[in-house]
Order: C-alpha cells, then sequence, then structure tokens
C-alpha cells in the first residue's frame, strides 16, 4: 500500500481527498491516505476522520508516508517540496509552483530529483485531449487561432473559502497566475510556444498586486494566435467556467464545459457534438452529483501520478511543463508592466 500525506486541507486538498478515496474504492489504486497537516485543525480533521488518517505536524506527514500531495498557499511550496524531495518522497504539487519565476524554478529543480507530478489538471480532461487531437490530425487544416475567456468570482468566498489568494505575498499575483497558468499550459499543448506575449490586466476590486482581469495575446511561428481573457469578478451565482474556441482553416471547435465537454465540430457539412465523458468510476466519489465532473478532473490525474509511480515512469504533467507555463505568466507580466508591450517569453 502506497502511503499518502496531504498538507494542505483546503479545497485542493479535499479535492484530492474525495478523489484518492474514489479511486481505492473502484480498485484502481491501493494509496490510502494516513497522515494530513493543516494549521486549521478543524479542517483537517474533516479530511482525516473519514480516511482514518492522523492529524500531524507537515515534519511529521512527511516522516509518515511515501507519497505527498502539496496542496498548500503558493509561496509555501517550496519549503515543502524542499524537505519531501530531501526524503525522496513522490511528490504532488499543486500550480502555481511558486510566487514568481526564480521560485517556480528552484522547485521545478526540486521535484525533478524524485517522482513527481504537477496540478495542471486541463491537461486530464477528456475534451481538451479530444480538442488536440483534433487539432494535431491536421484534417481540419491548419491551425488560426484559439480563444479562451476564464472566468470564476473572486477565489476568496463561497467554494474556495480562503482569504489568502487575496495576499500577494502568498500567491505571487492574481487571476493570471493563479487560475490561468492552466490556461497559458493548455495554450501551450494545442497551439506550442508562442513566440510573443502581449498582455494588460487591471485590478478592479482593490487588492495590491492582485489583477482581477487580464487580456493576454500570444502570437506563433506558423502564424497562429491565441487570446486569452481572464476575470475574477463577483458574480457569485456563477461557477468557473472556461469557453474555448478553435478555428482551424476548414473547422470551428468549442466548448464550456472544461470537465468533460462535450466538443462541438463545425465544418462546412454541418455539426458534430463528440461526447467527452469521464470514466464509469468517477460516478463513485461520495459528492453530489453536479460536483462530480470537476473532482473526475484531479481523479484522474491522481490515477495517471499514481499509476506512474508504480510503473517506475515519469508523472505528466511534470516540472518541466509546469515551469513552461511559468515562463508565460512571467512574460505576460512582463509585457503588463511596460504598458502591454509585446515580449518574448
Amino acid at each position: 500500500m502506497l502511503r499518502v500525506g496531504l498538507i494542505g486541507c483546503g479545497t485542493i486538498g479535499r479535492a484530492h481527498s474525495l478523489s484518492l478515496w474514489a479511486l481505492r474504492k473502484a480498485g484502481l489504486t491501493d494509496a490510502a491516505v494516513v497522515a494530513v497537516a493543516d494549521p486549521d485543525a478543524d479542517r483537517a480533521g474533516s479530511i482525516a476522520q473519514p480516511n482514518g488518517a492522523e492529524v500531524m505536524g507537515i515534519a511529521e506527514v512527511l516522516g509518515s508516508v511515501d507519497v505527498v500531495y502539496v496542496g498548500t498557499p503558493t509561496a509555501t511550496h517550496e519549503a515543502i517540496v524542499e524537505a519531501a524531495a530531501a526524503r525522496g518522497l513522490a511528490i504532488y504539487c499543486e500550480k502555481p509552483l511558486g510566487p514568481d519565476l526564480d521560485s517556480a524554478r528552484r522547485v521545478a529543480a526540486l521535484l525533478k530529483t524524485v517522482p513527481h507530478q504537477v496540478g495542471l489538471a486541463l491537461r486530464s480532461a477528456p475534451v481538451f485531449a479530444a480538442m488536440e487531437q483534433a487539432i494535431r490530425s491536421g484534417r481540419y487544416g491548419r491551425l488560426m487561432t484559439v480563444i479562451l475567456r476564464d472566468d470564476q468570482y473572486f477565489p476568496i468566498q463561497g467554494a474556495y473559502a480562503s482569504s489568502w489568494r487575496s495576499d500577494v505575498a502568498l500567491s505571487g499575483g492574481g487571476t493570471l497566475i493563479e487560475h490561468s497558468i492552466h490556461d497559458l499550459d493548455l495554450f501551450r499543448w494545442l497551439c506550442g510556444d508562442p513566440e510573443r506575449v502581449a498582455c494588460r490586466t487591471s485590478s478592479f476590486f482593490g487588492y495590491p498586486g492582485i489583477e482581477d482581469f487580464a487580456a493576454t495575446t500570444l502570437s506563433f511561428a506558423d502564424g497562429a494566435t491565441g487570446a486569452l481573457t481572464s476575470i475574477w469578478h463577483q458574480v457569485l451565482s456563477r461557477g468557473s467556467t472556461r469557453r474555448v474556441e478553435v478555428f482551424c482553416e476548414e473547422a470551428f471547435l468549442w466548448t464550456e464545459d472544461d470537465n468533460t465537454g462535450p466538443l462541438h465540430v463545425q465544418t462546412s457539412a454541418g455539426t458534430e457534438v463528440i461526447a467527452c465523458d469521464p470514466p464509469s468510476w468517477v460516478d463513485e466519489i461520495p459528492v453530489p452529483e453536479a460536483g462530480r465532473r470537476t473532482l473526475g478532473l484531479y481523479a484522474e490525474a491522481s490515477r495517471r501520478f499514481l499509476a506512474s509511480i508504480e510503473a517506475g515512469s515519469a508523472g505528466s504533467p511534470g516540472e518541466g511543463e509546469a515551469l513552461a507555463a511559468h515562463v508565460l505568466v512571467d512574460a505576460a507580466y512582463r509585457s503588463a508592466a511596460s504598458g502591454g508591450r509585446p515580449v518574448q517569453p
């Protein structure tokens, strides 16, 4: 049995706990959560109890497990990853790796020394796998542009139940680094590495150093472009939403459900709707049906990570993909600081 420790028992820690429970129940892993750590004792206990795990300090968790999930505020990742890597533990590190590019580089170097995976969960989404395959196949001609709108309510309330994302010392920034690092990784997956990045940001809600709006344009060597609009708003009845539109020479592809789709493909012959359903074991996750799709994304990421550990292979996405996404975040911030001037990543 792989002994798993969860460090950080907030929203993402709970998601990993439920996901690991579902994987174990489905017989897809023998990994079990045996230890958790969080400064909030009640929060830690609420995850420890259903897993039959113990609440410990961080050092004690690291001395009691084979695998550790790091789901703490961004600025704390480096110290935890350093301590876990020193013990040779397998590490699942949530994104962003660090609050700035230099910190991200140090965390990436540490992760490279041990079995690991990074929480860029969109790479586990069936709909984006289908979209990437359609683009790569070439059957719709050359890729022309990808347009992505990513919006959610300001994540210090509601389901997120934390305040640290409004503190630049802990988060490193706002919607670009905390939320849209997923999106910039998706652009790399779909389009490759851009030659130029241009960005403008705004802060409507007054948290110093925390942008809640960003408009980013990416330019690629083959003439394709990417346009990302990332927004943290105050529409509390609206859940986190990604709408992705892709124009190829001979097709328009789109989705607005970043978990399971469907993927819509419109050509001159008409429109095809491609189902991108999660695996059946996702239905075993013990949460209301509306929440299972999102958790299914994390569960599939964990399944791949744990399978890679058992196979002795590299987890994916790894530190290389994570660091490349950080480079794009850094380029976007540098462009925004210069008034939107295009910069090289």
